[in-house]
C-alpha cells in the first residue's frame, strides 16, 4: 500500500514575501501575530487538513487528523482519514507506525526534528536562531511570514505561515523537489492537559520493527 509522504510534511510540517510588507503595520505584523501566538506557550493540540502537490500542482493528496506539540521536542501527529498512520516523537526517536500495514519505523530524532517550522510555536526562542524571517504581507483574510531554514542543506526552500489575530492557521511550504504541502488548522487548545503517554509510544505485540532501535526480541521483533 503506497502511503504519501506524510512524515516529511508532519516534521517540517509538522508547517513556516517581499513586497507586501507595508500592508500590515509592526504591531498587528505576522512576525507580532506568531510572538502573540506563541507567548507563554508550553504545549498545544490542534485539528489539521493537509494538502500535498507535486512540483507540476498534480496530483493533491489530502489527509486530516490531529496533532500534540510539547516543549521542547516532543510531536504527535495523527493521521485518521483517508487511512491510519501515527508519527510520535518522544525527545529521542521518531516512532511512525502505519496499522494496515503492520509495520514500525523508528529512528534517532534529529536535526530534521530540530529544524521544523511547527517546534517554533513551543519554542520561539529558536526561530531567529534556526531560520531567517520576512513579512509575506496579507493576503487570504490572514498575515503571512515566511520562513527559511540557516541549514547548510535545508529540508525545504521555505515556509510560510498564514495567522489571524489570535492563531496560526495555515502553513504552506515547499521542499527541494519543488513538491508544496499545506496544512490547515482548526480548534487549537493553548497549553491542554493532554493525555499522560501522548508522546510514548511501545510498538504492538506482532508488528514488524524497522529501524536502529534494539529492543528486546521477545517483545516485539525488530528487522534491520
Amino acid at each position: 500500500m503506497q502511503r504519501f509522504p506524510t512524515m516529511r510534511a508532519a516534521l517540517y510540517a509538522a508547517v513556516l514575501f517581499v513586497a507586501s510588507v507595508g500592508l500590515a503595520s509592526a504591531a498587528d505584523s505576522a512576525r507580532a501575530r506568531l510572538d502573540s501566538f506563541g507567548k507563554g506557550l508550553n504545549a498545544v493540540s490542534a485539528d489539521f487538513e493537509q494538502h500535498m502537490t507535486d512540483q507540476n500542482r498534480h496530483g493533491d493528496k489530502t489527509s486530516r487528523g490531529t496533532l500534540a506539540l510539547k516543549a521542547p521536542r516532543q510531536f504527535r501527529w495523527d493521521v485518521t482519514a483517508p487511512y491510519k498512520q501515527l508519527i510520535v516523537a518522544d525527545g529521542e526517536k521518531v516512532w511512525i507506525y502505519d496499522p494496515d500495514l503492520e509495520q514500525v519505523t523508528v529512528r534517532a530524532q534529529g536535526t530534521e526534528e530540530a529544524h521544523s517550522p511547527l517546534t517554533v510555536l513551543t519554542d520561539l526562542s529558536q526561530l531567529d536562531s534556526q531560520f531567517a524571517t520576512s513579512e509575506a504581507g496579507t493576503h487570504d483574510g490572514l498575515a503571512w511570514l515566511r520562513l527559511t531554514s540557516k541549514a547548510k542543506e535545508p529540508e525545504f526552500e521555505y515556509a510560510d505561515l498564514g495567522l489571524d489575530a489570535t492563531s496560526l492557521q495555515r502553513m504552506r511550504f515547499k521542499d527541494q523537489l519543488g513538491n508544496v504541502t499545506e496544512i490547515r488548522f482548526a480548534d487549537w487548545k493553548r497549553n491542554p492537559s493532554l493525555p499522560a503517554g501522548t508522546f510514548k509510544f511501545t510498538p504492538p505485540k506482532g508488528v514488524d520493527v524497522v529501524g536502529d532501535l534494539k529492543p528486546d526480541a521477545e517483545v516485539f521483533p525488530v528487522r534491520e
